[in-house]
């Protein structure tokens, strides 16, 4: 079983991770998962433990920032009976309830200082102390951390221990914004319009070819989650139907508008007209050099496919 295959998508950027996910998962090693909010780090985590050996083990997932820090580490490290006022009786932690298995620490930024010398006490020895304990228990627990923040800027601020970040970063992997893999985004909608139209019983809408040439400009500062919301609500209200930009939310026609006002601006067309297989392959060179070759980069740049740029590059004699 391919436990990598809830990760949608082909792009050149999601294939190397999924490439490192695959190794790091047949080890025991901590992994610090980066990315912006919503591209998918707990989708990943859980890919990781269910390919791992700890599978059939316990998965818990912890969203740091959920807690107050006066709650956050009775429940990480549990409770004696007494400790503090409402410990009417002995608690497990999750680092108990985990053992064998894989803790997910989500917004692992969000930890405060005092549970973060714990945790790295956790991850030197295996050894944690309960609320109210003098004596440390030992379990055996993997922990996958993710971060939507920059460490090192809040290393530098004094809000993170840099012994902690060393710990956890060990394996980093790093999600890509969905900005920068317009490729998927087809993929993804289409994976998305099945689920719902599963969930709520209704002919799955259809994308047409402009709306989603209008969603492969838009910035997608939700990411994943973002896209998979706009499915469901299309899902909804227009089952059945095709969806045109002018079903798209206002933000999405104003950044197709956005995108196409300095096109129009930069260029003029002569009144001798142009060579334009010569303006095309100007404009690749361009686009290659900007990014330093970076195919990627330099298709979403030109406003279209991978596989386009690469036919395009062929086409003009270009080193593929």
């Amino acid at each position: 079983m391919d436990h990598f295959r809830a990760i949608i998508g082909q792009s050149p950027a999601l294939d190397s991770l999924i490439r490192s996910a695959r190794i790091v998962a047949a080890t025991d090693v901590t992994v610090l998962l980066k990315g912006e909010t919503g591209t998918g780090k707990e989708v990943l985590a859980t890919a990781i433990q269910q390919a791992s050996a700890r599978a059939d083990k316990a998965f818990i997932a912890l969203n740091c920032a959920a807690l107050p820090e006066s709650l956050i580490e009775s429940e990480l490290f549990g409770h004696k009976k007494g400790s503090f006022t409402g410990a009417t009786a002995d608690k497990q932690g999750l680092f108990q309830a985990a053992n064998g298995g894989t803790l997910f620490l989500d917004e692992i930024n969000s930890l405060p200082l005092s549970i973060q010398a714990k945790l790295l006490r956790f991850l030197e020895s295996g050894e944690c102390f309960a609320v109210g304990e003098i004596k440390p228990y030992k379990v055996d627990v993997r922990v996958i951390s993710a971060t939507n923040a920059d460490l090192g800027k809040q290393i530098e601020a004094g809000e993170f221990r840099s012994d902690l970040y060393f710990r956890l970063n060990v394996v980093p992997l790093e999600l890509p914004p969905l900005a920068e893999r317009t490729e998927d985004i087809e993929s993804l909608v289409n994976h998305f319009l099945s689920l719902f139209e599963s969930a709520y019983k209704l002919t799955a809408p259809k994308f047409s070819k402009q709306a989603l040439k209008v969603m492969k400009v838009y910035a997608w500062p939700g990411n994943i989650r973002e896209l998979r919301n706009l499915c469901e609500r299309l899902s909804i209200l227009l089952a059945g139907s095709v969806i045109e930009p002018d079903n798209l939310p206002y933000e999405f026609i104003a950044a197709r508008h956005a995108s196409n006002k300095p096109l129009l601006d930069a260029f003029t067309l002569p009144e001798a007209g142009v060579e334009l297989d010569t303006v095309e392959a100007n404009l690749i060179t361009q686009a290659l050099d900007r990014t330093k070759g970076n195919r990627s980069k330099s298709a979403k740049l030109l406003g279209i496919s991978r596989d386009t740029l690469l036919y395009r590059m062929q086409k003009h004699g270009f080193a593929v």
